[in-house]
């Protein structure tokens, strides 16, 4: 199983999303989303941060279906994507999973002829708390 490698400053986007909440660290000062997590705004060069909570739609931006597979423990499971999904209320952010048909789904439980770029998408979170997708019109 994938698990996180956590920082200081995305600690609390994994603490949110073992909570099954998709939140997204945002500057205080200039309201512009961020992600990855970091201490400064790109924009406005502000300290100050919030972890907004968004709506966990979005679309699939981009995906790849490796071959061979990129994770040999996960080789059994081939293929398997990963996609990149933009958020529909933070265009700007994208973040990379798996689209899956439902919480706990293995990572090759959709079909790779499903995937489509600009298919809607919805967060579910694994038991584990990681975010991963599915579709939102299977």
């Amino acid at each position: 199983m994938l698990t996180p490698v956590v920082d200081e400053d995305g600690a609390p986007f994994w603490e949110y999303a073992a909570r099954g909440e998709l939140r997204v660290q945002t500057c205080a000062d200039c309201a512009e989303p961020r992600f990855p997590p970091r201490p400064c705004c790109p924009h406005c060069q502000s300290f100050a941060s919030e972890w907004r909570p968004v709506s966990g739609r979005g679309r699939v931006w981009s995906y790849v279906v490796p071959h061979p597979p990129l994770l040999p423990d996960y080789a059994e499971l081939a293929p398997y994507n990963v996609i990149v999904v933009e958020l529909a209320d933070a265009p700007r952010i994208r973040l990379v999973g798996n689209l899956v048909t439902g919480p706990d789904a293995p990572l090759n439980s959709l079909p790779p002829e499903r995937i489509r770029i600009g298919a809607r998408v919805q967060v579910v979170f694994s038991s584990a708390g990681l975010p991963q997708w599915i579709l939102e019109r299977p």
